[in-house]
């Protein structure tokens, strides 16, 4: 994204990382709420690590694909970590 432009946006940073991650050996499309439907069953919000439950709290499944985080906690996943997926 870098060798595009300048200035690339951080959430769209992310959101590409994640898709490029999961994409390989998962089946990802795009919900109504939150970021990504992962195989039909499991829902994401990529984001930075203020990011609440906010936009998805009442969905079943629900994660969040936090970045500039070291560790996760209940339903709050590190992002660096769907690196190791690929």
């Amino acid at each position: 994204m870098y060798s595009l432009s300048q200035n690339v946006d951080t959430g769209t940073l992310r959101e590409t990382f994640f898709n490029n991650q999961l994409r390989a050996g998962h089946v990802l499309s795009l919900p109504p709420k939150g970021d990504f439907f992962v195989d039909g069953k499991f829902l994401f919000e990529v984001g930075g690590s203020k990011k609440s439950f906010d936009r998805i709290a009442d969905v079943p499944d629900s994660f969040l694909a936090v970045d500039d985080t070291e560790f996760g906690h209940g339903n709050r996943i590190p992002l660096w970590m769907f690196g190791m997926l690929y």
